[in-house]
Parts: C-alpha cells; sequence; structure tokens
C-alpha cells in the first residue's frame, strides 16, 4: 500500500524502489523464525523438574459458604426489636400491650424464619436433619421434636399475650 498525498513531503513525488533489496546474510532469521533447530524444539524454557519443585496445591475457587456480618445483623436487629415489643408491651403503650405483644412475636417469628431461610441458602440445616439435596429421610423422632418446640413456645407465646388482656 503506497503513501498518500499527505504523507510525502511537499514538492517531491513518491518514489518506489523495486529490486534494491541487500542480499540476505546467512545467519539471519527468516520470517517465521529460525530454519534449523535441534529436535524441533528450542530449550528455553524450565526444565520439567523446575516446574513441579513443590507439592501441588489444590486452592478452591469459589468463596466459601458462610453467614457474613451483613446477612446477619438486619435478622439480629429485627429479632432483638420483636423480642423487646414481646416482652415489654406496657412500656410502648399502655392500653395496648397486648397488640404490641403480638406485633413483637410475629416480628421475632419472621425473623427466626428470615434466618432459617438464610442458613438453609448456604448449606447450614438443623442439627440431626440431612443435608438440602442429599437424599436421606430425616428421622421422624427430630422432627417431631421440632414440632413440639415449635407449639410449645407458640402456646406460652399466645398464654402470655392472653394475660395482657
Amino acid at each position: 500500500m503506497e503513501a498518500g498525498p499527505r504523507d510525502t513531503a511537499q514538492g517531491t513525488e513518491s518514489i518506489t524502489v523495486q529490486g534494491t533489496d541487500p542480499e540476505p546474510e546467512e545467519d539471519s532469521l527468516s520470517p517465521d523464525g529460525p530454519d534449523e533447530s535441534e529436535g524441533g524444539v528450542t530449550a528455553d524454557g524450565p526444565e520439567p523438574e523446575e516446574m513441579f519443585a513443590g507439592p501441588e496445591v489444590e486452592v478452591e475457587l469459589r468463596p466459601q459458604r458462610r453467614l457474613r456480618i451483613w446477612q446477619l445483623a438486619p435478622i439480629v436487629g429485627l429479632a432483638a426489636v420483636g423480642s423487646l415489643m414481646f416482652a415489654f408491651p406496657l412500656a410502648f403503650d399502655g392500653d395496648s400491650g397486648a397488640m404490641i405483644a403480638m406485633l413483637g412475636l410475629l416480628i421475632c417469628f419472621c425473623a427466626a424464619g428470615w434466618g432459617t431461610m438464610a442458613a438453609r441458602r448456604v448449606g447450614y440445616t438443623w442439627p440431626g436433619l440431612p443435608p438440602r439435596g442429599s437424599g436421606r429421610r430425616p428421622a421422624w423422632r427430630l422432627v417431631a421434636a421440632y414440632v413440639l418446640l415449635v407449639a410449645v413456645v407458640v402456646v406460652l407465646a399466645v398464654w402470655r399475650v392472653a394475660k395482657l388482656r
């Protein structure tokens, strides 16, 4: 590709030189690299023994699955506010103590559910229950114990709120 008129000096014409290349030297390289090499490969890198000097180390590229502080802070804060509302309903307002206590109980249960779902998302399970996706069935005694524990907590909470009325 020849240079355009802007690439030449003023008052000069483009001069084309053909066939005036000097003779190539014997030791020069060809355009695609050296012509001859021993075995077709040049030894310019480390030896195979040097490449793997130490023991192999496996590194996990994915981050560890655990709950971070920014995930736990709103859950803990919501649970604390709800438990305070449930524990001290008369401190908020004298006439509507039962309603404040029920609202606090609802907020506590929402925080517990939120925490359970966050823990399940990172792979945690309830003690004694199989991990999610393992294909194993949970022991019915543990499921019954968890259901009984939740039922007792709900009955005590409703009894406490009913006692406030």
